[in-house]
């Protein structure tokens, strides 16, 4: 399963704990700045179990946007090193939104959320079980992997060939719709840009 590097703008958003992060598909790093020392015991002892998946990053120096800087640094970093991995930005901050359409249009999956409950493997998690036929697109494109239909007319046509009888237009559209609410993928133009790993 592909990593989910979780950036947690701790300037911008204080969550009270992380303990969702607590599974071996995340690495998380918080972000705080030069003079932030008040962190909530729940946040600490969370990180404290994930051991070295968690990690603080102070930031050195006041300044405007000197934080957001360091993550849009590591954000580079990440994606360079792992291509394929997965970056969460968590901040209520929409200066990232420009650099996040960049990497995502270099072909990289980064997305900012405002708040860690947002982001779609956990909402997914703790959502109710998907029906029939959206586990059956699920599973369709977790093992596309890579090559999954890039396009929403092409995701489209495939979905609505996984089914016998093939599904109309207005089916494939409500059951992409409540998949796309769900958090499963995103669209940029017509371009899809999916949000779970695999």
């Amino acid at each position: 399963m592909k990593t989910n590097h979780v950036l947690v703008d701790y300037q911008n958003v204080q969550p009270e704990t992380v303990s969702e992060l607590d599974s071996e598909v995340f690495r998380l790093m918080v972000f705080v700045g030069a003079n932030q020392n008040k962190f909530s015991y729940e946040l600490v002892t969370a990180m404290q179990r994930m051991g070295e998946r968690a990690q603080y990053v102070k930031i050195a120096g006041d300044g405007k946007n000197n934080l957001d800087f360091h993550i849009a640094c590591y954000a580079g970093r990440l994606t360079a090193l792992d291509p394929e991995c997965y970056v969460h930005i968590v901040a209520k901050d929409k200066g990232y939104d420009r650099l996040i359409d960049h990497l995502v249009r270099e072909g990289f999956h980064v997305a900012r959320w405002e708040s860690i409950p947002d982001i779609p493997i956990l909402k997914t998690k703790s959502t109710a079980p998907l029906d029939d036929k959206q586990s059956a697109i699920l599973e369709y494109l977790m093992k596309r992997g890579n090559q999954r239909p890039a396009s929403i007319k092409t995701l489209s046509g495939s979905v609505s060939a996984l089914f016998r009888p093939k599904l109309d237009e207005a089916e494939v559209a409500a059951l992409l719709e409540q998949l796309r609410d769900l958090g499963l993928y995103t669209l940029v133009g017509n371009r899809v840009v999916y949000s779970f790993p695999g």
